[in-house]
């Protein structure tokens, strides 16, 4: 109406001065900032993850452990040089029965072919430790090494060819020669004492030292 003042326009709720556009943009430049940062971080944390899964996924190779040197050097499969004496039927029947219940390997020496005998001889191993079946009743002195082994006696002895073990408790007497080049122990009648056990008769006079054993 004339006469009176023009009623102020109210401004449009669109419509913001200079100030307040900025102050409205700011927090979204801060929130920028804040992202930009984050990335910048979670890259090296997700290399950092990545390479330690990677790690666990393909861990380090484990050298194989270095072979013994029984192992290291093949054995021969040749057959070994060994005398068959004939046997009575008795002692060829007892020899027989052991030579089929002895072990394939002793320790980790493998079974080899003899020339001859193969009813009463076995070897195993290079050098080759060999097992005679029937071979004559050993004299035993009263200062004699004898060993329960097994619940086997042996006479121990020792000479050029290596170590030489005797049973004296059994119905045939059964020798065991462990060469020069094997551990020289008696620890290797063990598992011919349990085949001894299976197959030859023992005898009730054994030595003094083998009593109780």
């Amino acid at each position: 109406m004339p006469g009176q003042p023009e009623a102020s326009r109210p401004e449009s709720a669109t419509t913001t001065d200079p100030g307040e556009r900025t102050e409205r943009r700011g927090p979204d430049r801060t929130t920028r900032q804040a992202a930009l940062w984050a990335t910048v971080v979670a890259l090296p944390l997700t290399a950092l993850v990545a390479v330690l899964v990677f790690g666990q996924l393909n861990p380090d190779p484990v050298a194989p452990p270095e072979p013994s040197p029984s192992s290291a050097r093949p054995q021969s499969t040749a057959p070994v040089e060994m005398a068959a004496p004939a046997l009575a039927e008795r002692p060829a029947t007892v020899c027989r029965a052991l030579l089929s219940r002895l072990p394939a390997s002793i320790r980790d020496l493998g079974q080899r072919p003899v020339t001859a005998g193969p009813e009463q001889n076995a070897a195993y191993g290079d050098p080759a430790l060999t097992v005679t079946c029937g071979v004559p009743k050993p004299t035993v002195a009263p200062t004699a090494d004898v060993w329960m082994v097994n619940k086997v006696c042996w006479l121990t002895e020792h000479g050029d060819a290596g170590l030489v073990l005797t049973t004296v408790d059994r119905e045939v007497p059964v020798r065991l020669v462990v060469p020069q080049g094997q551990e020289q122990t008696i620890q290797w009648a063990a598992p011919v004492s349990e085949s001894l056990i299976a197959s030859v008769p023992s005898v009730p006079d054994v030595p003094t030292g083998c009593v109780g054993g």
